[in-house]
C-alpha cells in the first residue's frame, strides 16, 4: 500500500477555541493546494480515498485535491483525523483497504508527524515537521501487528511546484 499524508493549507487565525473547527483556508492556503493537487495529477497518481479530517480547513484541503483530480466520490470524512484522533482506529481504519491501494490522509499537525514517525520507527523516536500543504509518501505499508512502512519523501509545497 502506498499511503500519502497531506497537512491542510495556510488557515486563518482564530481567537477562541471554539471557533478553531471552522477555520478556513487563506487565499494563499487554497493557493498553494492547487499547486499541490496539481503536481499531485502531473505525476499521475490516484487515490482509493481521500480520508480528511472533518475540520474545514482540512476538508477544503482534500476537496481542493479531489477536485483537481476528478475524484470527488472518493472523498471520505475521518474523525479519527481530528486533532487528537485515536491513532489506532486510524491504522484500523487504513488496514481495510486492499495491499496495493493509494491512500491519503488530510489533517493536522503534530498528528500527522506523529503518525509518521510510528509508521517509519515503530515507536516515536522519529522527529520531523510536515509543512502546511507538505506531503509524504510511506510505500509498503502495512498492518500486520503493527503499523510499519518505508518513507519514501517528504516534500513542501514549495518543493513540489518546483519540480512542476
Amino acid at each position: 500500500m502506498d499511503l500519502y499524508i497531506l497537512r491542510h493549507g495556510k488557515a486563518g487565525q482564530s481567537f477562541n477555541r471554539a471557533e478553531d473547527s471552522d477555520r478556513k483556508l487563506t487565499s494563499e492556503g487554497r493557493s498553494d493546494i492547487r499547486k499541490v493537487a496539481r503536481w499531485i495529477r502531473s505525476k499521475k497518481i490516484r487515490f482509493e480515498v481521500i480520508a480528511t479530517s472533518p475540520l474545514t480547513r482540512a476538508y477544503e484541503t482534500a476537496e481542493i485535491v479531489a477536485r483537481t483530480l476528478k475524484e470527488k466520490g472518493r472523498l471520505e470524512v475521518w474523525d479519527e483525523l481530528s486533532p487528537g484522533g485515536n491513532q489506532e482506529t486510524l491504522f484500523s481504519h487504513v488496514a481495510q483497504y486492499d495491499k496495493d491501494a493509494a491512500i491519503i490522509l488530510v489533517g493536522h499537525e503534530p498528528a500527522l508527524s506523529g503518525l509518521i514517525g510510528t509508521i517509519i520507527t515503530g515507536g516515536d523516536t522519529a522527529s520531523l515537521i510536515l509543512t502546511k500543504g507538505g506531503m509524504a509518501k510511506i510505500r509498503t505499508y502495512s498492518f500486520d501487528r503493527k503499523p510499519s512502512g518505508d518513507l519514501q519523501w517528504l516534500l513542501t509545497p514549495r518543493q513540489m511546484a518546483d519540480m512542476q
